[in-house]
């Protein structure tokens, strides 16, 4: 028979029914209310869309499913198999609402979700079993960020000539810690005309450009100043371009003597307890070097809040 998806609004033809046994499976020629079958032969079918007859349509309510628990991180062991991966953890998506596939915009890798250590399993036997891909697993990387501790005054010239005009810039500059969460700041500081005012913008992109990696293990480098006290140029061979390259080579010259380190990541965490493990939960919370600040929630609800700030 013909069935309507009143989810896509579509019909859908009913190929075989059969009841799964494990491994095995018996064709049934109908089912009724209660039973749990597996149906053959749908095209366009999706977790949560109700099918049901032409003539009398209804709309189940869909299911609602928690967010995932715990995340891995996987890439294909053959090379050029990221395409493949690819499209098989998109139909696995499609099929399971709550496995959950993303990207990691920094590291690059990508990041299954699921809801427990067994659910992903299954998900890395379907890959292997099913769609042929193999792959490894391991733990997401985490996204640290370097900074640096120590204010550094110092000097670069870029010079280059190989005939003709060449390339000359030179600028003296300040580096020094920001507050926490400033980001990247850049100021000019020059007077006289030492390094032209059009310029600044260029030693400005060499040095913002350059943060995106920092000198001790490659993470973004955040939170720091840089001001631009004084320069000197030359009225053919300089340009924006040989400014660019003194700002660039001027970052990877002071970086690395600036006290440079690497930042712990810290987060906002909502702990919800009953009222009789308040200071245990606190003691744990300020043996991982967590700040608390426990709040009482209204008095109709039965737990408190404990919130690390």
């Amino acid at each position: 028979m013909s069935v309507l998806n009143t989810a896509t609004g579509k019909t859908e033809r009913v190929g075989r029914i059969v009841e799964m046994h494990a491994n095995d499976r018996i064709e049934v020629d109908s089912a009724q209310a209660g039973d749990i079958v597996a149906i053959v032969g749908m095209k366009n079918i999706q977790t949560g869309h109700t099918i049901c007859d032409p003539n009398d349509p209804a709309t189940l309510e869909p299911m609602v499913f928690p967010e995932p628990v715990i995340s891995i991180a996987i890439k294909p062991t053959q090379k050029g198999g990221n395409e493949k991966m690819g499209m098989a953890l998109s139909k696995m998506v499609q099929e399971d609402p709550s496995f959950y596939v993303e990207t990691d915009q920094e590291s690059g890798e990508t990041i299954i979700k699921g809801m427990g250590e067994l659910h992903l399993d299954i998900k890395v036997d379907i890959l292997k079993r099913t769609h042929g891909v193999e792959v490894e697993v391991g733990k997401p990387q985490v996204a640290y960020r370097e900074s640096i501790t120590k204010v550094i005054n110092d000097s670069y010239t870029h010079k280059k000539q190989s005939g003709g005009s060449g390339q000359f810039g030179r600028i003296d500059y300040t580096i020094e810690p920001g507050e926490t969460g400033s980001g990247f700041l850049f100021e000019s500081k020059v007077t006289g005309g030492n390094v032209p005012r059009e310029f600044w913008p260029a030693v400005n992109k060499g040095f913002e450009s350059s943060i995106d990696k920092g000198v001790l293990a490659g993470y973004p480098c955040v939170d720091l100043k840089v001001t631009l006290t004084d320069g000197a140029f030359h009225p053919v061979d300089s340009s924006a371009i040989a400014f660019e390259i003194a700002a660039r080579a001027g970052y990877r010259q002071s970086i690395p003597k600036a006290g440079p380190q690497i930042l712990e990541p810290i987060m906002n965490v909502d702990v919800f307890t009953p009222e009789d493990h308040i200071g245990d939960v606190i003691g744990d919370i300020n043996r991982r070097r967590g700040i608390s600040n426990p709040k009482t929630l209204p008095p109709w609800v039965s737990e408190s809040k404990l919130k690390l700030l």
